[in-house]
C-alpha cells in the first residue's frame, strides 16, 4: 500500500507543473526580443495580474513549428515574411502588425584597442580574415544562422554588401539564433560578431562589449511583425494589445528598435 501511495504521489508531482501553469499562454518571440520583451512582460504582469511565457528562438523555426501546430498564441517575428506565410496558409487570426524594425551591430568584447569607426564597420572581419590568411590565427566571426534567423540573413547581406563574406567562410561560427549569436561574438576566440542592436544595448551585454552600427543600405530592412495564433486566448489578446500602446512601444524604443507611427502591410 506504501508503494502504491508512493507511486500516485509521484505522478501528481509530474503532472503539478502542467496544472501550475493551465491557462498561461506561450509566447514564440524572436531572439532579438529576449531582453525588451522580458521588461515588458514583466510589466504587463504587474498590471494586469495575467502571467506569460515567453519562449525566445529564431524566427523561422517558429514558424515552422505554428505551421505544425506548437501550441504558441502570440508570434513576434524578426521576419515578417513569416508572419505572412503562416497568414496565408491559415494558422494565425489576421494579417498582424509590424511592430518594430530592427538594427544590425557590429560587436566584440571591451577592452581592446581597435574596435571599427562608423564609417568602416566591418574592418575588424577584414582584419580577421588577413590575420587568418597570413598563418597568424584564426580569430572567429559570430552571426545567426541566415538559414533560420533573420540576423544571419542581415548579416550575410552587410558582410556580402563589403566583399568580405567569401573571404570569412573559414572564419564563421554560426548561432541557432541572435542571442546565441552574441553570446559567441563574445567568447574567448571570437574577434566579435554581428548581432542585433537591442542585445547590444541590454545591459547584461553592454558592460562588457562594444559595438557599432552597420548601415541599414547595407542589408535589407528588418521589418519585425507579430499575429495572434488561431485560437489564442484572452491573455495573449490583451498582451497583444498592450505591446500596441505607448509604454510597450517607448520600451522598445528604448532597446533601440524604431517603432512605426502604425501598422505597415508585408
Amino acid at each position: 500500500m506504501q508503494g502504491i501511495r508512493r507511486g500516485l504521489l509521484m505522478v501528481l508531482l509530474a503532472w503539478l507543473p502542467g496544472l501550475v501553469h493551465a491557462g498561461v499562454p506561450t509566447v514564440a518571440a524572436a531572439s532579438d526580443l529576449q531582453f525588451a520583451l522580458d521588461e515588458i512582460a514583466e510589466r504587463f504582469t504587474a498590471e494586469t495580474g495575467q502571467a506569460l511565457r515567453l519562449n525566445f528562438g529564431s524566427s523561422g523555426n517558429f514558424r515552422r513549428q505554428i505551421a505544425q501546430g506548437a501550441p504558441f498564441e502570440l508570434y513576434l517575428s524578426a521576419d515578417e515574411a513569416y508572419v505572412e506565410a503562416l497568414h496565408t496558409e491559415g494558422h494565425t487570426v489576421d494579417a498582424g502588425v509590424r511592430y518594430a524594425v530592427g538594427r544590425l551591430v557590429w560587436l566584440q568584447p571591451s577592452g581592446r584597442d581597435d574596435m571599427p569607426m562608423g564609417e568602416a564597420p566591418l574592418a575588424a572581419v577584414e582584419s580577421a580574415i588577413a590575420t587568418f590568411q597570413a598563418g597568424e590565427g584564426r580569430p572567429r566571426i559570430a552571426l545567426a544562422n541566415p538559414e533560420h534567423a533573420p540576423y544571419g540573413v542581415a548579416a550575410q547581406q552587410a558582410l556580402e554588401h563589403a566583399g568580405l563574406w567569401a573571404g570569412m567562410q573559414p572564419l564563421k561560427v554560426l548561432g541557432e539564433n541572435v542571442s546565441q549569436a552574441a553570446q559567441f561574438a563574445l567568447s574567448g576566440d571570437a574577434r566579435g560578431g554581428l548581432v542585433a542592436y537591442s542585445l547590444a544595448l541590454a545591459p547584461t551585454l553592454a558592460a562588457r562589449s562594444e559595438h557599432v552600427l552597420i548601415p541599414e543600405a547595407w542589408h535589407a530592412p528588418l521589418n519585425q511583425r507579430m499575429v495572434l495564433i488561431d485560437g489564442a486566448g484572452d491573455t495573449a489578446r490583451a498582451f497583444y494589445a498592450y505591446l500596441q500602446q505607448d509604454e510597450a512601444r517607448q520600451m522598445l524604443a528604448d532597446y533601440g528598435f524604431s517603432v512605426p507611427a502604425e501598422d505597415q502591410a508585408p
